[in-house]
């Protein structure tokens, strides 16, 4: 198989440390948080703008890559189901994609709501939602 070099392009500063303190999902109370940019890519985030809802890609750098097969949202009351039909965080590559919007922009960061991601988290890309909005720019 042939494999890829994915150079992190920033990081995401978040109140969450601990997997154990992160909601399975955004919408079930994940805070707010900052994304990072490295200075080499800061170019690359012209046109987003406070509103927009992006796509962060996040690699998901504290979970395990040799799981298969979970009890969706870690229940064991449900039956075991494959990671590629879950959003388990576990799986054999660690890509993690969160929808997210902007509430702030800073000099090299940006801030948005509802991120699950835990503190350091490495961030892959970001791509916008397309909407109206973003494609007239």
């Amino acid at each position: 198989m042939t494999t890829f070099d994915v150079p992190p392009i920033g990081w995401v500063e978040s109140p969450l440390n601990e997997r154990s303190s992160a909601p399975h999902q955004a919408d079930e109370g994940a805070p707010g948080a900052w994304l990072v940019f490295a200075r080499s890519v800061l170019d690359g985030l012209q046109g987003l703008r406070e509103g927009d809802q992006v796509v962060v890609i996040t690699w998901l750098d504290r979970a395990q890559r040799d799981v298969l097969a979970v009890h969706p949202r870690g229940d064991p009351r449900r039956g075991v189901a494959g990671v590629f039909s879950t959003r388990w965080p576990d799986r054999p590559n660690l890509i993690g994609l969160h929808t997210v919007e902007i509430t702030a922009i800073e000099a090299g960061r940006i801030r948005v709501r509802d991120l699950e991601a835990l503190n350091n988290t490495p961030i892959l890309d970001v791509k916008p939602i397309l909407s109206g909005n973003i494609a007239e720019r």
